[in-house]
């Protein structure tokens, strides 16, 4: 079983999927949570004490706030245009890339000062123009040299970011809340998803691949789901290697059945992988540096914070988390 990597204060590098986090804080807690003028603070309290929780039981030593500044990036959706179409109402599904996430109401007004906490408290945050969040976790992880590095999101696409390297790579799985997180690695993504654990992380974007995921406008291959993806993607040793055997009917690999579908499906599968596969070679740009303070740099604008939005309560809670 996999443990968390700053449980003794090793030295570590969080990653938040900061959207993620943020929606669900938005969702998580009631609408109710407002500033004195109240307006709705729920997402940045939830935000706020998301971070303080993740600090305290995980102890990093460097800790950045991952932005998505394309949440729809054009190199995506040239790919395969359907990419996260359905999410822009009204559009059709060969929405251009470039049109805004559509966010609620009441969340929009909240990021900015969500933001504004990380910097009077000292979090750094980074982003990469044109890239999502997901590939600024996937570029800073793959390019870590020194620490353990421990990615937090609820974004299933992060599984495949996970290694027993030097350092090692884990995900701290949110889909379900904070309070039931998954910590994976290499043994449970292959445990979960019957993939094999030598290129478990690997093996897991291509079973994506071929099931598809309707969250993301990912058709999949028709017909191939979960587990037949599995056992496809266990059989090869690369994306490459399956994609050369669906051509070759000798390959007995595919049974004639599966390759009819795969067949079927080429269009699709010769343009899917760089839409699934997190990019590890982002130009990120961090607006500070990373080490998590032990104390806020800017503690009279944080006072500010919670005097002008009513979050006292919160704040309190990650100055106690970054003391310790």
């Amino acid at each position: 079983m996999s443990e968390p990597l700053g449980a003794k204060r090793v030295p570590s590098l969080m990653l938040l999927d900061a959207a993620s986090l943020y929606f669900r804080a938005y969702y998580g807690v009631p609408e109710s949570m407002t500033a004195p003028d109240g307006t709705p603070v729920n997402a940045v309290r939830g935000f706020t004490d998301m971070v303080s929780r993740l600090v305290t039981e995980h102890r990093p030593t460097r800790l950045v706030a991952c932005l998505d500044l394309d949440w729809r990036p054009a190199f995506r959706v040239d790919a395969l245009p359907t990419y996260k179409a359905h999410r822009l109402p009204g559009e059709p599904d060969t929405a251009p890339a470039g049109v805004p996430e559509l966010v609620p109401d009441t969340l929009g007004p909240q990021v900015p000062v969500i933001l504004e906490v990380l910097a009077a408290a000292g979090i750094a945050t980074g982003g990469a123009a044109g890239y999502e969040a997901d590939d600024v976790i996937g570029t800073l992880a793959a390019t870590e040299k020194t620490d353990h590095v421990l990615a937090v999101s609820g974004d299933r696409d992060l599984m495949q970011i996970v290694g027993d390297g030097d350092p090692a790579v884990r995900l701290l799985y949110v889909g379900r809340g904070l309070a039931k997180a998954e910590l994976l690695g290499p043994a449970e993504v292959a445990e979960k998803y019957g993939v094999p654990i030598g290129r478990a992380g690997e093996a897991y974007a291509e079973m994506a691949m071929l099931r598809g995921d309707p969250s993301d406008g990912l058709p999949g291959v028709p017909g191939v789901g979960a587990k037949t993806a599995a056992t496809l993607v266990g059989r090869f040793d690369s994306w490459a290697e399956l994609r050369a055997a669906i051509e070759d009917r000798t390959d007995a690999r595919i049974s004639a059945t599966v390759r009819t579908k795969l067949v079927a499906a080429e269009p699709y599968l010769a343009v899917v992988e760089p839409v699934v596969r997190v990019a590890v070679d982002a130009d990120v740009r961090l607006d500070r540096p990373d080490a998590l303070p032990t104390e806020p740099v800017d503690p009279e604008r944080l006072d500010a914070l919670a005097q002008r939005w009513g979050i006292g309560s919160s704040v309190e809670r990650l100055r106690t988390a970054l003391a310790r």
